[in-house]
């Protein structure tokens, strides 16, 4: 009577590539040990539950271009510029947006702050926890502050239930926490699996469109920093956030890596305190600060993060190895490039690195993987071998290739704009970059730009 049958299929957790039996790599994504076996339940093909055939919707003609309307979108503002900027201007109707994030990073605090800020403005707001009891949220919200009745909240893990929920109260933003709680009774996988978070996030993302109203999922991470699950859940989801920084440390930073209706690599800075997540405003202010005075070894670089510059303080330790293979170590950045810049340095320099242990380290604890700081790694580097302070008030960003020369890097001019309101006097930067900042006028008053074209002026511009 159109029942179904229970079959055994495998599923990618990487791709999401479906095989009906058990293979060591993904013919997919190439990945290996990836398959992982899944139960589902299915039906006659075309027909439903009742064993009648299915009726299909209307037949739709391609269109063109220019036959389709266009409107502006309004989007909804979260009153936190920070998360505006990542969201590329607010968050829009409709869309659907994965947050992920180590445990105890301030994801569901984030949310949380978020549906306040939204139900102060008068928006229905429905709050979905699997994972936390009413009781244990409003402990959270309490310590947020003062919330209207506008936000509902309900604790569900059925999404049969969820679906019935939001199509009855028609709210005007969804939070759903998490994505691997949430299941459907006609997937007999656990919660959590490779299938039942695929048919989860389908359903939230058809509600999202049919609706027009914004749902954000949050998605739990793996050991290795990315969301669990199916690969293809950040390939269904508008826009993928992640949330970052030291659980020991006092700062987050919210990167967006994907985004449909604005630009990927924003980031917002944020600060945790008592009464949850406050905005940095002032990020490159906020990551200098502590800075030591007089001391070898440190500079200050300027990085883009989007559409942002950041200036970022480099700390090197160099010392005299005590076995015969140097130690290399590398916080914050990309350790294969700290090593080709170390190369870089023996080699077009004759600095004797390969008797030294070299320790690179970006302060703060933030990761940047940006090829401008090249030029402020080496000249760290150079200032610890030399033990010889580089000057507080001197900024350096530029990339180094291989043959020792220093490469332009994009947006120059709002770099040196950022350093002159921090109050930087002279600013070491790529020959090229120099030319085409001095030709368009726009230099800041009370900055001295040093144009290099090697790794050795860079080094000799920096004792002038």
């Amino acid at each position: 009577m159109g029942k179904g049958k229970t079959s055994t299929i495998f599923f990618c957790q990487n791709c999401g590539y479906e095989s009906s039996k058990w293979m060591g790599q993904c013919p997919g994504c190439r990945q290996w040990n990836s398959l992982v076996e899944e139960t589902v339940q299915t039906t006659l093909k075309g027909t439903g539950s009742s064993g009648k055939k299915k009726a299909f919707g209307e037949r739709q003609e391609p269109s063109s271009l220019s036959s389709i309307a266009m409107q502006e979108e309004e989007r909804m503002s979260t009153r936190m510029k920070e998360l505006d900027r990542v969201l590329g201007g607010g968050i829009v109707p409709g869309s659907l947006v994965l947050v992920g994030g180590d445990p105890g990073i301030g994801k569901s605090t984030l949310l949380l702050q978020v549906c306040r800020n939204l139900s102060d403005d008068g928006r229905k707001v429905l709050y979905i926890s699997g994972e936390e009891s009413l009781k244990q949220i409003k402990l959270r919200a309490l310590r947020i502050g003062d919330f209207t009745d506008h936000l509902l909240l309900l604790c569900e893990t059925n999404l049969v239930l969820i679906e019935e929920t939001i199509a009855r109260q028609k709210p005007e933003a969804v939070v759903i926490d998490s994505i691997q709680t949430m299941y459907h009774d006609d997937i007999s996988a656990a919660p959590g699996s490779v299938s039942q978070v695929r048919e989860a996030t389908s359903i939230l993302l058809r509600l999202a469109k049919d609706m027009g109203i914004p749902i954000f999922i949050v998605g739990h991470v793996t050991k290795e920093g990315t969301v669990a699950g199916p690969r293809v859940l950040e390939h269904m989801v508008d826009t993928v956030l992640y949330f970052e920084g030291d659980r020991h440390a006092s700062y987050r930073i919210l990167r967006g890596v994907k985004n449909r209706f604005g630009s990927t690599n924003e980031i917002g800075v944020f600060e945790m305190r008592q009464s949850g997540l406050m905005e940095v405003e002032n990020a490159s202010e906020f990551m200098l600060s502590g800075r030591p005075e007089g001391a070898s070894g440190s500079v200050v670089v300027c990085s883009m993060e989007g559409t942002r510059p950041i200036l970022l303080e480099i700390q090197a330790l160099v010392c005299k190895t005590s076995f015969g293979i140097p130690k290399r170590q590398a916080t914050g950045t990309d350790f294969n490039r700290v090593s080709l810049l170390l190369a870089v340095l023996e080699k077009r320099v004759g600095l004797p690195m390969s008797g030294c242990d070299a320790y690179v380290n970006i302060a703060g604890g933030i990761r940047m993987i940006e090829p401008a700081i090249d030029l402020g790694i080496v000249i760290a580097v150079v200032s610890s071998f030399q033990n010889r302070p580089v000057d507080e008030k001197t900024i350096v960003f530029g990339e180094i290739g291989l043959s020792g020369e220093v490469r332009s890097v994009s947006m120059a001019e709002q770099r040196i704009t950022e350093a002159a309101k921090l109050g930087f006097t002279t600013c070491i930067l790529p020959k090229s970059a120099e030319e085409t900042v001095r030709m368009s006028g726009s230099i800041p008053k009370g900055i001295v730009l040093k144009g290099v074209s090697s790794v050795q002026e860079a080094i000799r511009a920096i004792g002038s």
